[in-house]
């Protein structure tokens, strides 16, 4: 039977109606933001998209921290290292030998990339400045491994698969001394994991995503928050690393 077309009764009511649900929404409270898109084809990493998540900066200073991870972050931090002065990477445990991983817009195959640890705030333990050689890089996904000249006296990270309901991210903002930041676990798929209320900045691509045991989980690179606190950052998953890397071995992943 052929459609006919919307009376005036309808036309007029249509409005009001719309109406009257506006009101009903507004007389219930606030509206509640709409939860970040995910899951969707992963975009060309661009190191100025990364943003905090709300209208302050949570970033805490490594050695005066003392969050929901402080138990674990005190044996994992002294991994984290500072790339050339732009980018967060961190030392791994491969039975390859440890390296440090970071994003792959970071570097290219073959730099030579300068880096440094215990570059913090009260330094807890001395400065190391050594050098070391881009070995494999990619951007999908976006990663990279820096085999070190020099390896530091200090326990790599181990690798895992598994998510945890808090997340958090040790990492160098803006090149600046060690912070630690904290959110939620969103989602996990296709090959990235997503977090809301984890503050970056340019600077934190490359951190290590880590899990409430400390086992790093994903690499930081990319972030869709704005200054309400909308949206969700990014990274890519370990599992998806170790997928694409001749180095790293499924082996290495100690948590699934």
């Amino acid at each position: 039977m052929k459609r006919q077309p919307p009376g005036p009764f309808m036309t007029l009511w249509g409005p009001l109606l719309a109406g009257t649900v506006l009101l009903g929404v507004t007389a219930c409270g606030k509206e509640v933001p709409a939860a970040p898109l995910v899951c969707e084809e992963p975009k060309t990493p661009e190191v100025s998209s990364l943003w905090q998540c709300g209208p302050t900066l949570d970033f805490t200073p490594i050695n005066s921290y003392q969050g929901e991870f402080a138990d674990v972050v005190q044996d994992k931090e002294d991994a984290v290292v500072l790339i050339d002065g732009r980018c967060t990477g961190t030392l791994i445990e491969a039975s390859a030998g440890p390296v440090v991983v970071t994003a792959g817009h970071c570097v290219g195959v073959g730099d030579r990339a300068l880096l440094v640890f215990n570059f913090e705030d009260e330094a807890d333990g001395d400065p190391l400045i050594t050098e070391g050689t881009v070995i494999e890089q990619s951007l999908e996904p976006d990663y990279a491994l820096i085999q070190l000249d020099v390896l530091p006296a200090i326990t790599p990270v181990l690798l895992s698969t598994r998510a945890s309901e808090r997340l958090a991210i040790i990492q160098h903002p803006r090149g600046r001394p060690k912070v630690i930041a904290e959110g939620s676990f969103l989602d996990s798929c296709n090959q990235l994991v997503y977090y809301t209320d984890l503050d970056t900045l340019v600077g934190s691509s490359g951190a290590g995503v880590l899990n409430r045991q400390g086992h790093l989980m994903g690499i930081h690179t990319d972030g869709d928050c704005d200054e309400d606190g909308r949206g969700a950052n990014r990274g890519w998953t370990v599992e998806a690393i170790v997928e694409a890397s001749p180095y790293l071995q499924s082996a290495d992943i100690v948590e699934r």
